[in-house]
């Protein structure tokens, strides 16, 4: 370093002591919810903290289950435990909320995910840094993203999944996932199951046709096959080069998804519902997939979603986070993808809206698929307050 630049960072220490003394008297003030009008398949309830130095920050509950209602009445309850608290507590908030979340729905994690993603935005923005700074650095300016067309494709049939597949690749993005086996019932006759099964390959068959070869393909089961039907849907799922194969099983037992891991001659992934490295280290020890995709909704938040992925790590596991949210959870979780050295892929929810881009400010910069990392404080994106109430849920 040479004398000028001493000097001047010399200069700089006491200013940057000062602001790091001012980040830690900042307190926790006030909570708004919003609640906005996606389609038939849900809404995106959005969380923003009041601090008292001014800073906002927002954070994704969407999709909570039961329902909404129930995941904010959890948010409600949880912030009055962070009202006046500092805005660095994020362990103490998820220490005191853990037993809730573990006794309740995955409603009570999601309130908790989106708390503690405006905690994390609050303290990027009093810090000065972007939230990826704050969880190891910059690893992927880019955080590839896959496009998830089975929330905007409405006619569920070969043609209607190829058409929305092939917008996805116009658009730029160069992976696609669909889940054509929704509605195929959990128990019945075999006949009907086949039925079912069958009329999903055709789906599969017909976005690969669209997509050609080169796009990648991802299945995702939704657990609706059992062991046997698990294992022979992979084996059928062969000729289509998949990117990988998701969750045909439910996730208990786990050695039902272990044995298709073992059997299966493409990847697989899944753990989308579950909450916490404790929830994580059984799925991880019994290898039940190859592909670990914690939801930073509900996995309890972008902390957790970074342990997760030190866990994966350990583990010689990919992580590739789930994620069918609002531009505000795509980006919290894009910000810890950034710093995972095991990043795979993000899931980013294709064509749901036509409006998608006016809720945030700046909108989010998807090029050729891949989401870019903002060097702006915090999540690097506010709420567009108009946006929101124009198309407000009613």
């Amino acid at each position: 370093m040479n004398r000028r630049c001493f000097i001047a960072a010399l200069a700089a220490s006491p200013c940057a002591l000062a602001q790091q003394r001012d980040a830690a008297r900042i307190t926790v003030t006030g909570l708004e919810v919003f609640e906005v009008k996606v389609n038939r398949r849900g809404n995106w309830v959005l969380a923003r903290l009041q601090s008292s130095a001014g800073i906002t920050g927002i954070g994704d509950a969407s999709h909570g289950r039961p329902s909404d209602a129930v995941t904010i009445k959890f948010m409600r309850a949880f912030f009055e435990r962070l009202r006046g608290r500092g805005i660095f507590e994020m362990e103490r908030l998820r220490k005191e909320c853990e037993p809730e979340v573990l006794a309740n729905s995955n409603a009570a994690a999601t309130a908790l995910s989106a708390l503690e993603q405006c905690l994390w935005d609050i303290a990027g923005q009093a810090l000065g840094v972007p939230c990826y700074a704050l969880f190891g650095g910059l690893l992927h300016r880019r955080v590839r993203n896959y496009a998830n067309i089975n929330r905007s494709t409405d006619d569920r049939t070969p043609e209607g999944f190829a058409s929305m597949a092939a917008k996805a690749v116009a658009a730029g993005l160069d992976a696609v996932k669909l889940a054509p086996f929704d509605g195929m019932p959990r128990q019945g006759d075999a006949a009907a199951i086949e039925k079912f099964t069958r009329r999903g390959i055709e789906c599969a068959a017909a976005v690969r046709k669209a997509i050609g070869p080169k796009v990648d393909l991802l299945i995702d089961g939704h657990n609706h096959f059992d062991l046997e039907g698990g294992l022979e849907l992979a084996r059928r799922m062969e000729p289509f080069n998949l990117f990988w194969l998701e969750e045909v099983v439910p996730p208990k037992p786990l050695e039902n998804l272990a044995a298709i891991n073992r059997a299966a001659k493409m990847p697989t992934a899944g753990g989308e519902g579950i909450y916490g490295i404790k929830g994580f280290l059984p799925y991880v020890t019994a290898r039940a997939v190859d592909i670990v995709m914690p939801d930073v909704k509900y996995c309890g938040g972008m902390l957790e979603l970074k342990k997760i992925a030190s866990l994966a790590e350990a583990a010689g596991l990919l992580v590739a986070p789930h994620g069918p949210a609002s531009p505000v959870g795509n980006m919290a979780a894009a910000h810890v993808c950034a710093t995972m050295p095991n990043f795979q892929i993000l899931e980013y929810s294709f064509g749901e809206i036509p409006w998608r881009e006016e809720l945030v400010e700046p909108p989010e910069r998807l090029e050729r698929g891949h989401l870019v990392l903002p060097d702006r404080p915090g999540l690097g994106l506010r709420l567009n307050d108009s946006a929101v109430k124009r198309y407000a849920a009613q």
